[in-house]
């Protein structure tokens, strides 16, 4: 009778938690499953420096059960941002993979403010392009083989110091960052310099017409390499001097009154 009374009762109670679980447990986990979340979610793939647009990503009603905490669910925490792994069409878009600067290989495209500009130029050999050991920060000097077709080579005096912002392999990925592209290393294909006006004008003059070898001055301090770029800043300012501007009509010296001082007006320093 003890056992038959236990087993009842073992009965009784697995009856009771059935219940619990079918009645309790069961609708909050149905429950639970069945919420809704609004998530972003990438549209279109994303490469890993991108700028985020609105085309390239939606807002979907996805379930809520089991979601990533750090799934964004406002397109405009997205927008703007720069990407920093490569996100495929449908993946949710995750704090932890978007950024508010670009990335490190494109960064110094953002930081162009009109003073300077940003020019590349053709590594033709392995040998004129430092035997791949060029980096971001790099100071050179640009050395210029049948100068003009003179037969002579020279390092033109707006090209002494010019500093290297960027070293990128022919599938358009920066060459210099620290991390591999792929299984083998990709070798350099050009170079890009931050320039003045005038320096660009003769880079983009002497790619079509010479061979461009770098030789590198200086890879250091971002204070000394400022000190480099200052002195060839002052070379080309001397170099180019900037126009005296014209004098207005209304202020303009009567003919008749500078003949009767007798003297000529003195040409602009850069007519001389």
């Amino acid at each position: 009778m003890k056992i038959i009374r236990n087993r009842t009762v073992v009965g009784v109670l697995c009856i009771l938690l059935s219940l619990v679980i079918c009645f309790g447990v069961t609708p909050l986990f149905t429950r639970s499953a069945s919420e809704k979340a609004t998530v972003v979610r990438v549209a279109s793939e994303i490469h890993e420096g991108d700028e985020i647009t609105a085309s390239m990503v939606q807002t979907v009603e996805v379930g809520a059960y089991n979601l990533p905490a750090a799934v964004l669910t406002d397109k405009n925490e997205v927008i703007g941002k720069y990407a920093t792994a490569e996100l495929a069409a449908g993946d949710y878009v995750l704090a932890s993979k978007l950024s508010t600067e670009p990335a490190a290989e494109n960064g110094y495209l953002y930081n162009l403010d009109g003073s300077k500009q940003a020019i590349s130029v053709t590594i033709k050999s392995f040998a004129t392009g430092l035997s791949g050991k060029l980096k971001s920060g790099d100071i050179v000097s640009v050395i210029v083989a049948d100068y003009k077709g003179r037969g002579v080579t020279v390092i033109p005096a707006e090209l002494q110091y010019v500093e290297v912002i960027s070293v990128t392999a022919a599938s358009g990925y920066d060459a210099n960052t620290g991390k591999p592209l792929a299984e083998e290393k990709e070798l350099p294909s050009t170079v890009t310099f931050l320039v003045t006006t005038e320096q660009a004008k003769m880079l983009a003059e002497l790619e079509q017409e010479s061979e461009l070898h770098l030789a590198l001055v200086f890879r250091g301090t971002a204070e000394k390499s400022a000190a480099f770029i200052e002195a060839q800043d002052a070379l080309i300012r001397e170099l180019y001097p900037e126009p005296v501007e014209e004098l207005d009509d209304a202020n303009q010296p009567d003919e008749s009154e500078g003949a009767e001082q007798g003297g000529e007006s003195e040409a602009p320093d850069d007519e001389l």
